[in-house]
């Protein structure tokens, strides 16, 4: 049985389900690379060039996990997963940083996928991909379909909350509300708001802090599209939309306490969205505050800012309306 690999990094915690699926349908064995350790974060670092963003070079470090374990590692060029969209142009250029960083891979199944003039055109990515393990069109054509409900199960298993094979590999998931928390909104690439190393495990620090994490992921994509329009012109980045969409439904619901945005140093497109959203969250008095990662980023320091993040919020609900206008 052919073994194909694939990093627990960047497009995992989206894709995950519907590649699992689609290979495994196949006849192929999928390995994943461990959840991210200080080990893998180092040799990312190591191989990977000093420009790129964390999460490429935590990427990195996952193919490397993976080399010696598997036939193929599946790394695809990713242009636009949306008609009219785009994606960073770091993911198209994945393939080939991997290639030129990293020493005796195995055969990197790089093929492109852009659906940006029309979603049709996924199909033919989906049947070059599929004939790395089966010849006949109509097995990889049952297989898509297999795959594409496993990835609509999984989006609406985000709705009750974080699926456990995301958080925890012993964990059953957490669930989106418990009535005695505070709620805030998460927003952030799903890379950076799920790999509980890369962040500090945040998502556990404010479930302690007893404050439910609503992340973009739980909301329904309809939702997102809405309040994306409201915006003066189009978003053309689809990770910039869904995030600017679900700040906008943060700021409008009345049970949001407050706004933590997770951004990796270096990312142009965090920074540019980051600030939109400061912007609106301001504008509305909801408290808001950005953690920004690096492999130089300390728990410490995020145990601190989640501690004081909380305490304001907290202290604000009980003492805003005794706080004196004079002055």
């Amino acid at each position: 049985m052919l073994k194909v690999g694939m990093p627990r990094a960047l497009f995992f915690y989206e894709y995950y389900p519907f590649w699992k699926t689609f290979f495994e349908e196949l006849g192929a064995k999928v390995i994943i690379s461990e959840r991210t350790t200080k080990t893998i974060v180092d040799e990312g670092v190591r191989v990977c060039i000093d420009e790129a963003c964390l999460p490429v070079k935590v990427f990195h470090g996952h193919v490397i996990d993976l080399k010696t374990k598997v036939d193929y590692i599946f790394i695809p060029r990713l242009t636009s997963i949306a008609e009219g969209e785009y994606i960073c142009p770091k993911f198209g250029g994945l393939p080939d940083m991997i290639k030129s960083s990293i020493e005796g891979l195995p055969h990197i199944i790089s093929t492109e996928i852009n659906v940006r003039d029309s979603f049709s055109r996924i199909f033919n990515s989906i049947r070059d991909i599929g004939k790395y393990f089966c010849p006949h069109t109509g097995k990889i054509i049952k297989a898509y379909k297999k795959a594409t409900q496993a990835y609509l199960n999984n989006k609406q298993q985000f709705r009750g909350g974080i699926p456990g094979w995301i958080i925890d590999k012993n964990s059953k998931g957490q669930t989106i509300q418990n009535f005695n928390y505070l709620n805030v909104g998460l927003l952030g690439h799903p890379y950076n708001i799920y790999d509980s190393y890369v962040n500090m495990n945040i998502i556990k620090k404010l479930e302690k802090s007893m404050v439910n994490s609503i992340t973009p992921e739980m909301l329904d994509e309809e939702v997102l599209n809405k309040k994306a329009l409201t915006l003066r012109k189009k978003m053309f980045w689809t990770f910039g939309r869904r995030i600017l969409g679900a700040a906008m439904y943060f700021i409008e619901r009345k049970d949001i306490h407050g706004i933590i945005y997770i951004m990796s140093f270096g990312c142009g497109l965090d920074s540019f969205i980051c600030d939109m959203v400061e912007r609106r969250a301001r504008e509305a008095g909801i408290p808001f505050t950005v953690f920004v990662l690096d492999e130089h980023t300390g728990e410490a320091g995020v145990d601190t800012r989640v501690e004081a993040f909380i305490d304001m919020i907290r202290w604000r609900s009980r003492n805003e309306n005794y706080v004196s206008t004079y002055g």
